[in-house]
């Protein structure tokens, strides 16, 4: 697994520059202190939020009880926002966080800190989804089963992301159905999953103010480093085929994979797993066919190549 890309840093972008370089051409960038500027570069921080909405009841999600198995999150338990954020305060580990939460919604104040950036600019533009995670909180590597394109703003402590293109879907095993992968990025098995010999992606940190530009289809894995929360606005992406297949995973995909589930239960994850590594394997062969005009062997002997961050 080559997780060394270079990806594009810019430390100042037009809405042109950024739409011609990167959004039509569906390739990630960088954007150094993008909301520095802004209200919510200057006066964000858990202790704002605790003193604003301290008292909001909010949801949370526990990974320590989540089914790496399983494609459904639900919210594990509820807590005082201003609870939470003392938890946080401490930047110490914890298994909870906030996941996909529209603060905006509860507090109109927040949007007017930090509204949709210039460059950023669509249809999705009023609703910007949070964050919030502690130390060493990882999410699972996936892709947004939306489609949308996404920029990706941080605050608090640093973040590590992972992102590796769509052309990889199949080689990361991806499960039919979903949008998610069920390997371990941190620890690759490659004789379970020979094919993640041959995936390229971008491994980097972002910075508090930082904002990272995530394709339609891009997957990704993030690590908080410190505790931290960030906001997610969307667009839509400038592919009428991508933009449908979004709506096909939102309306149909994921409502007959709910079913299949229901009625088969374990099989039809057992099931799933075959058909994820029979696609790996194909597109694997594939692809060292077109490298080597060989067939597939040897993979013991390709180096592996890890960043390391301590």
């Amino acid at each position: 697994m080559d997780l060394f890309k270079k990806i594009d840093v810019v430390n100042n972008i037009t809405p042109e520059e950024f739409n011609n370089h990167y959004f039509k051409k569906q390739i990630p960038v960088v954007i150094k202190g993008l909301a520095n500027s802004t209200a919510a570069g200057k006066k964000w921080s858990l202790e704002y939020f605790t003193h604003r909405m301290g008292d909001t009841v909010i949801d949370l999600f526990d990974n320590s009880k989540k089914n790496p198995d399983s494609a459904y999150t639900q919210p594990d338990l509820k807590m005082k926002l201003g609870d939470f954020l003392n938890i946080l305060s401490k930047n110490e580990p914890t298994s909870l966080r906030i996941f996909l939460y529209n603060m905006f919604k509860h507090d109109p104040q927040l949007k007017k800190d930090f509204p949709c950036p210039k460059i950023f600019k669509g249809l999705l533009d009023d609703v910007g989804h949070m964050f919030f995670a502690g130390k060493n909180t990882k999410v699972r590597i996936h892709y947004d089963i939306d489609m949308s394109n996404v920029l990706h703003t941080h605050f608090g402590g640093r973040k590590r992301v992972v992102l590796v293109p769509p052309e990889y879907t199949r080689m990361l095993y991806c499960l039919p159905l979903n949008t998610y992968s069920l390997i371990d990025l941190d620890k690759p098995d490659y004789k379970k999953y020979p094919a993640l010999h041959f995936i390229k992606g971008y491994d980097f940190i972002i910075e508090p103010g930082d904002s990272v530009f995530m394709p339609s289809g891009y997957w990704h894995y993030m690590t908080y480093l410190e505790s931290g929360f960030s906001v997610s606005y969307r667009k839509l992406s400038p592919s009428l085929i991508t933009m449908a297949t979004g709506f096909l995973n939102l309306f149909l995909f994921l409502p007959i994979d709910k079913i299949l589930n229901k009625v088969f239960g374990s099989k039809w994850l057992e099931t799933k797993k075959q058909i994820a590594e029979m696609r790996a394997n194909w597109a694997m062969d594939k692809e060292y066919l077109g490298r080597t005009g060989k067939s597939f062997h040897s993979l013991n002997k390709i180096p592996m190549k890890t960043p390391n961050y301590n």
